[in-house]
């Protein structure tokens, strides 16, 4: 490309660590090596991002969970395509607190569960439909904001959550009953990855009729190859990653689990040192779509009720994240990643 291509890409989530290879791509200048100028749009609180990516004058590129889209695509709302799962593992948990006696999905009945809206719930109620549990029948469904107050003031007996995230947010906070922080011990946490209900999570996607135009798959390789380079660049230099998702705009304000969604530098650290060990490694390449998952994700979408039909073949492609990982000299698997440690900070400062 001779010429400068301006970009939108819609994030799943407020502008964080979640988005650092994202983000170091834009910093780094591996956008702009290949020609591109592109922009990156927050999520967060009420923002419809599939819908706001299926719209015909929408961002080009959509960040978002993979559950959430296949269901927008089969009601007719959406014609959003995979075409890069940088997410291998699903970062998704349920907490309780411990004095709750909640310690396991069967526990659920009876209990207040909090779940997100907006089709992020799916892997909590996918997993409580795993032990034969309906929502508002065997249990309570509570509408849970975007944080863990619910969970803390005792509304719910249990809260989404978020281990890159909402899961620190708890251990960020001072336990009154303790005189301390709270401690992984004053938690029980579900992983849905452990009870085999995982859903694929942050996908790259594209509209198709945009896709189909003449030159934008070419555009598209490119703007892949730049973001893989990002996200190599996060786990490689994890510091100067966070140097770069502290320099965005609505990062760097103090955050609590109970005051709002932007976090600090010691939340952000904490954060990336768990987002990694969900893409790396990656046998096949960052970006590459395994089958198993993506069957996974399908059939417990359907069993759940989360879908009616399987979708349709076309769903995902890997061709054009085959086609940037053949350009990328650098270690696209992380086969040697070894996950670091991070510390928790009073309020994620």
């Amino acid at each position: 490309m001779t010429s400068s291509v301006s970009l939108r890409v819609q994030l799943q989530w407020g502008m964080s660590a979640q988005f650092a290879g994202h983000i170091s791509a834009l910093v780094e200048g591996y956008y702009r090596d290949e020609g591109l100028e592109v922009e990156l749009i927050p999520g967060g609180v009420g923002v419809d991002v599939v819908g706001a990516g299926s719209a015909p004058d929408g961002p080009e590129f959509t960040i978002s969970w993979v559950p959430k889209v296949l269901a927008a695509v089969e009601s007719g709302d959406s014609d959003l395509v995979s075409i890069a799962q940088i997410f291998q593992r699903s970062g998704t948990c349920a907490i309780s607190l411990r004095r709750s006696g909640v310690t396991s999905v069967a526990d659920f009945r009876g209990k207040r569960i909090g779940l997100w809206p907006f089709g992020n719930e799916f892997e909590m109620t996918a997993g409580a439909a795993k032990y034969g549990l309906v929502a508002d029948v065997d249990y309570t469904r509570v509408t849970q904001r975007f944080d863990m107050a619910q969970l803390l003031s005792g509304e719910v007996d249990v809260a989404e959550a978020i281990t890159y995230d909402s899961y620190s947010q708890i251990l960020e906070l001072r336990n009154p009953l303790a005189g301390r922080r709270y401690l992984p011990s004053d938690l029980h946490v579900i992983d849905w990855n452990v009870e085999g209900t995982a859903m694929l999570q942050d996908a790259i996607f594209a509209r198709r009729d945009w896709l189909g135009a003449p030159g934008n798959e070419d555009i598209a390789i490119a703007f892949l190859r730049a973001t893989f380079r990002g996200w190599i660049f996060a786990r490689e230099h994890p510091d100067l990653s966070i140097d770069h998702v502290m320099s965005m705009p609505g990062v760097s304000r103090k955050f609590t689990a109970v005051r709002g969604p932007t976090q600090g530098r010691g939340h952000q650290t904490y954060q990336l040192n768990e987002v990694n060990p969900l893409i790396w490694p990656c046998p096949a390449g960052i970006g590459i779509t395994e089958a198993a998952s993506w069957d996974q994700t399908v059939q417990i979408a359907l069993e759940s009720g989360v879908l009616t039909s399987a979708p349709e073949s076309g769903s995902f492609r890997n061709d054009l994240a085959e086609r940037a990982l053949a350009e990328i000299e650098a270690d696209t698997t992380g086969a040697s990643f070894v996950k670091g440690t991070a510390e928790i900070t009073v309020d994620g400062c």
